[in-house]
């Protein structure tokens, strides 16, 4: 649920080419190339019987911003359950374990509501630092990535690559069930991106440190307190190594090693789709 999001959008492409039958759900019910367009909102139960028709494997993506997420998605688990599905595949984050806050007490759930079922739990995006992501448009805009995590190192992973190992654990009958934390093959400090920006863009980029509470307020101007808090605390939690690690997930699942981020910068600089910033 979430399909035209940045992981969503990916897996949905990714089953579509490999010929399977795709219900793309979206609060706008935007069309996906190959797959049927369906209605879903989080928050509207009358959107959600018409998404589980005829479905029986579902990609979990929790409502952004929402601190609670479990109010509104246990419900539609549940429900989903009754109509058929038999395995679900949860999004979650390397930072939130099982029973943990936000989406971890949906992974908690998971295991009792369905007979199959996979965690991902990639670490923080690539695509953070292109497209229409905060950093993405600082980076555009002022040449700055401003975070709370020090020289914290974080091992960031492809988008491309998350959608593949959730390709993977919707499709393959043998997949076991999992919790699969996702990196890249390297952990970079956001000095590390920057500074790889700046070497294969051309354009100056500097990572900008802040505190925890200029992080958080920076945060609240765009989304409630409670949810800018726990960012902020995340960010806090890197600078203390909490995301310093490299796993072997995607390669194990997949058979291919996980993309890096300097390959992600030279693949879009070639495309010219989704640029960080352009060559000046």
């Amino acid at each position: 649920m979430g399909a035209t999001g940045t992981t969503g959008s990916r897996t949905a492409a990714q089953l579509t080419a490999a010929g399977h039958r795709v219900k793309a759900a979206s609060r706008n019910a935007t069309p996906v190339p190959g797959a049927e367009p369906v209605r879903f909102d989080w928050y509207d139960p009358a959107t959600h019987a018409a998404a589980l028709d005829g479905a029986d494997r579902v990609y979990l993506i929790p409502p952004l911003g929402d601190s609670d997420p479990a109010a509104v998605m246990l419900p539609f688990l549940r429900q989903a359950r009754a109509a058929g599905v038999h395995r679900a595949v949860l999004l979650s984050s390397s930072a939130i374990p099982e029973g943990g806050p936000a989406v971890g007490t949906v992974h908690q759930a998971l295991p009792d509501l369905f007979e199959q079922w996979a965690v991902l739990r990639p670490s923080w995006f690539m695509q953070n630092f292109t497209g229409t992501h905060t950093h993405a448009v600082s980076i555009r805009e002022d040449g700055i990535i401003s975070t709370a995590t020090g020289t914290g190192r974080v091992g960031f992973v492809d988008a491309e690559d998350i959608a593949a190992v959730a390709v993977h654990a919707l499709t393959d009958e043998h997949a076991p069930n999992a919790d699969l934390v996702l990196t890249g093959p390297e952990a970079l400090s956001y000095d590390d991106i920057a500074a790889i920006i700046t070497e294969v863009t051309g354009r100056p980029v500097a990572h900008h440190p802040l505190s925890y509470e200029q992080m958080r307020d920076r945060l609240t101007a765009l989304m409630p307190l409670e949810f800018a808090s726990m960012l902020a605390a995340l960010d806090r939690a890197i600078a203390e190594g909490a995301e310093d690690r490299v796993t072997d997930t995607v390669q194990r699942l997949t058979g291919r090693s996980a993309r890096s981020f300097r390959a992600l910068l030279e693949r879009q600089s070639t495309t010219r789709s989704d640029a960080v910033v352009s060559r000046p």
